[in-house]
């Protein structure tokens, strides 16, 4: 009887061990096929790609001019600011100039942000310079800067009422309210003048 369990006992063995390399093989058979990456990146082509930034929005033409505008007339202020300060014979016209140049700076580094999100160029924007006698400088300066922030007004005033994209009407409201205090600040200083 001792010979019998003995071989059995090896069959056991034998059988356990075959029984493991089939386990074994099985799962190196389901590896992953080398063909199964491209069938995959194959079938990833087909599916639309996960939208990850939006495309800008479209802009009433109305909203567009009005940026060309506000970019034009920004970049006149900062311009006719500099010119004031340097050519400017009193203070408040060297202190008008200098706070032009600082928070229109800042009003178009805004507005430049929000055309370039929203696709719009306004590097071509270019103010045409009013010509001023530097004898008379400081009051044709601030009679300038009057009836600019008058127009200013009524016109950011319209965009930040009536435009049709929010962000470009937030920003045209927000700076009505600078070109507010810009005109009183002017309107001021004319009356010095007088």
């Amino acid at each position: 009887m001792k010979i019998q369990i003995k071989s059995i006992s090896r069959f056991a063995v034998m059988a356990m061990a075959c029984g493991g390399l089939c386990l074994s093989s099985s799962a190196f058979g389901q590896t992953e096929d080398p063909d199964a990456s491209k069938k995959e990146a194959a079938a990833n082509k087909q599916k639309p790609a996960p939208k990850t930034s939006a495309a800008p929005a479209q802009l009433s033409d109305k909203d567009k001019s009005f940026m060309k505008e506000a970019a034009k007339g920004g970049k006149m202020e900062v311009e006719m600011g500099k010119m004031a300060q340097a050519k400017g014979k009193s203070a408040d016209v060297k202190k008008i100039g200098s706070r032009m140049v600082a928070d229109h700076t800042k009003a178009n580094s805004e507005l430049m942000a929000i055309a370039k999100k929203k696709g719009v160029d306004l590097s071509k924007e270019n103010p045409t310079m009013e010509k001023m006698n530097d004898a008379d400088f400081d009051k044709e300066y601030v009679n300038a800067m009057v009836k600019d922030h008058e127009k200013d007004l009524t016109e950011f005033q319209g965009e930040a009422k009536n435009g049709s994209d929010p962000e470009v009407k937030a920003f045209a409201l927000k700076t009505s309210e600078v070109i507010k205090k810009h005109l009183a600040m002017v309107k001021a200083a004319q009356g010095k003048m007088k």
